[in-house]
Parts: C-alpha cells; sequence; structure tokens
C-alpha cells in the first residue's frame, strides 16, 4: 500500500500589518497614535527610509510579502497559517492605558489574502488595541474574506473553539490558540461567558494542560493532526521561560498535540523535537514596522524564518522541518545574503543543541533542522 503524503504546513510568527506598514498600502488609514512618545504612524515609516532609503507608496497588496511569496509558489503548503498581532478596523478607540496600538485599515485586507492566508490566531497581545468594536470589525472582516481565525470570539466557547481544515487526502487539521499574561495580554481581555475577548490561559499549570486536552477532546477524530498555537512569552531573548517546555511537552503527551506553535518573541528561538512532535518555542516576528528601531541590534530582528513543517498523516510525527530565511527591508521581505543566513543558521544550531537538535544550512541557502 502506497504511504500518504505527508501534510506540509506554512507557519511564521508575528504579522503586524498596521501602524507603519498601513501607511504605505493602497488604503492608508488615520495614522493618529496613543503612544508615550510617537503620535503619528508615519514616523516608522520616516524611520525605516532613514534606516534602508525611500518606500515606494503605495505598495502593491503582495509586496510586503515580497520573497515570501516566490517561496509559496515553489513549496506549496497544504495550509498557511499566521498569527496575526493587528486589528483590522477604523475604530479610533484604543484601549486605555496600553501603550501600543495596532491597526490596519479593513480596505487593505487584500495583503493577507496575496500571500493565500487560510487562517489567522488571534489569541494575543494586540488583538484588542481598538477596544471590544475593534475586534468585532475584525473578525467581521476575516469572515467576510474567507480567512478562518481562532483564538478569540464573542465569548470564551468561540474563543477557545478550535478551527478544522480537511486536506485532499481527507485527513483533518485541527487548529487551536491560546495566549498568556506573559505575553502582554492584559487580564480583562480575557474572553468570558459573557464578554468577547481572547482565549487567554491563566498559567501553564496542569490545570491549563486539561483546558487544553478539553477543547481537543471535543473535536478530534482518530487521524486528526492537532496544532496548538500559543502566544507567550517575552520579545527579546534565547532563555525559555519558566514552565514552557514542560507544558508544551505535557500537552503533548495528554492533550495529544502534534506540533506546538509558539510565538510573541521578535526573532526566532529554539525547537525541540519530543517523542516525534515538533515544539517551536518562538517564531519570530514576520512582517512589522521596526524597521530603523534600534535597541536590540544583536539579536537581527531584521531577519525572519518561514517554517515548513512536514507531518506525517498516519502518526503526526515530524517529518522533517524546513525554513526560508528572509529579510526585512523598505518593508519588504526580500531574500537573505550568505553572511545572514549563516548567522541565523550558527545562531539556531547553538539554541537547539541543548534540546537535542541541530540546524543545518543546505546548499539552496534553506535552513533545515535535524534531531
Amino acid at each position: 500500500m502506497q504511504a500518504t503524503a505527508p501534510c506540509r504546513l506554512f507557519l511564521c510568527g508575528d504579522v503586524m500589518t498596521g501602524r507603519g506598514i498601513d501607511q504605505v498600502l493602497p488604503y492608508a488609514g488615520d495614522p493618529r497614535l496613543h503612544e508615550p512618545w510617537v503620535k503619528d504612524a508615519r514616523h516608522y515609516v520616516a524611520l525605516a527610509e532613514r534606516a534602508n532609503g525611500a518606500i515606494q507608496r503605495p505598495l502593491a497588496e503582495g509586496d510586503v510579502w515580497g520573497e515570501a511569496l516566490t517561496v509559496l509558489d515553489r513549496l506549496r503548503p497544504d495550509l498557511r497559517f499566521i498569527n496575526l498581532e493587528t486589528s483590522i478596523t477604523t475604530s479610533n478607540t484604543p484601549w486605555p492605558n496600553k501603550g501600543i496600538h495596532y491597526r490596519m485599515h479593513p480596505d487593505n485586507i487584500g495583503v493577507l489574502n496575496a500571500a493565500g492566508t487560510q487562517c489567522c490566531t488571534l489569541a494575543n497581545n494586540h488583538t484588542l488595541d481598538w477596544d471590544l468594536d475593534g475586534l468585532r470589525e475584525s473578525l467581521r472582516v476575516l469572515e467576510e474574506t474567507g480567512i478562518s481565525t481562532v483564538g478569540a470570539g464573542d465569548n470564551e466557547a468561540v474563543a477557545a473553539e478550535p478551527a478544522v481544515f480537511t486536506l485532499e487526502s481527507g485527513h483533518r487539521v485541527v487548529v487551536l490558540a491560546c495566549g498568556l499574561g506573559s505575553s502582554g495580554i492584559p487580564d480583562n481581555w480575557a474572553a468570558t461567558e459573557d464578554r468577547p475577548g481572547v482565549w487567554r490561559l491563566p498559567d501553564l499549570s496542569e490545570d491549563s494542560v486539561a483546558l487544553v486536552s478539553e477543547r481537543v477532546s471535543a473535536v478530534r477524530r482518530s487521524g486528526d493532526l492537532v496544532m496548538l498555537s500559543i502566544h507567550w512569552g517575552g520579545n527579546w531573548g534565547y532563555e525559555l521561560e519558566a514552565g514552557q517546555q514542560s507544558f508544551a511537552r505535557t500537552v503533548i503527551d495528554e492533550a495529544g498535540v502534534d506540533l506546538v506553535h509558539g510565538h510573541s518573541s521578535h526573532h526566532p528561538k529554539a525547537m525541540e523535537v519530543y517523542r516525534g512532535r515538533l515544539i517551536l518555542y518562538g517564531c519570530g516576528d514576520f512582517i512589522n514596522d521596526y524597521e530603523g528601531i534600534g535597541g536590540h541590534e544583536g539579536y537581527r530582528g531584521d531577519l525572519v524564518l518561514m517554517y515548513f513543517p512536514s507531518l506525517d498523516t498516519d502518526s503526526g510525527e515530524l517529518r522533517s522541518l524546513q525554513m526560508v530565511p528572509l529579510k526585512m527591508q523598505r518593508f519588504q521581505l526580500r531574500e537573505a545574503g550568505r553572511e545572514d543566513r549563516d548567522w541565523l543558521a550558527e545562531t539556531l544550531d547553538r539554541e537547539c543543541r541543548p534540546f537535542g537538535a541541530r540546524c543545518e544550512q543546505g546548499t539552496d541557502g534553506h535552513l533545515w533542522l535535524r534531531w
């Protein structure tokens, strides 16, 4: 009998198409900001141009993705997931006492469609930047566009409800998304029985594992692949926060999760293969407007990764992990040069070694996880 073809996914870290990015798109929204020091989103455009030269305006819908679109066309993943850290709204009511507020004008939704985005995880610390009206509009725009969402909704039951995708083979991919306070999600963003919000876990305890298990068991069928997308931890630094490894391993053991998709860090972090299952502790940012902002240059936040895990559809085990390095320049993702690829490969190899894995660069410049 012929073996079933593996399921290849596209995953990335945080996609932030608001603020400065929104200002160079065809339908720029209101540029007013409510940050302590910056009051106009166009300031971030100016910083990027000061660092790397003039940015074409307006950028076409696919331009921000740049070389990533070529890679997607070539590798043709079965499903495409992003962590969207931007409200899609015209709301002018910022969440009070929050320093950063991201939003993209709804008429720029074609930017997400340009990459064939099929699902946005929303359990993060920017989904409610523009209050409940901003959340509701974001959910409506994404639904009308045909992009599934997971991790936020009109109440806790909806926010915690998995999204389910059926592959050509008949196998299903079940996706859940949750977030933690360690990533900056305020306590009062947690969805409740009668209030919209995000699926915010209280901690990384066994009780939280049980919450994930309950949601998985409610929908899982034999042969399903299960991914947990989780927004956790701080923005900078390679060290894992207390409890992250234990939680990731336990949801694999007890909840039947096949892939843990972690994000929140602004740069890629360590990866692990535990009992054949992939754990991405921090995928790093993918699209943002941080170009030209100083302070953490040593982490090389301008370098990003496209993650393409291939999973065995019968067992859920990882067959391979291919990663494509890119570089954000003039608000477009471009092919990373040899020195940049070498730096990423060496850094990730260093970080993965304590977890029993290695990161190698292939002759094509792509990175591969070995374990």
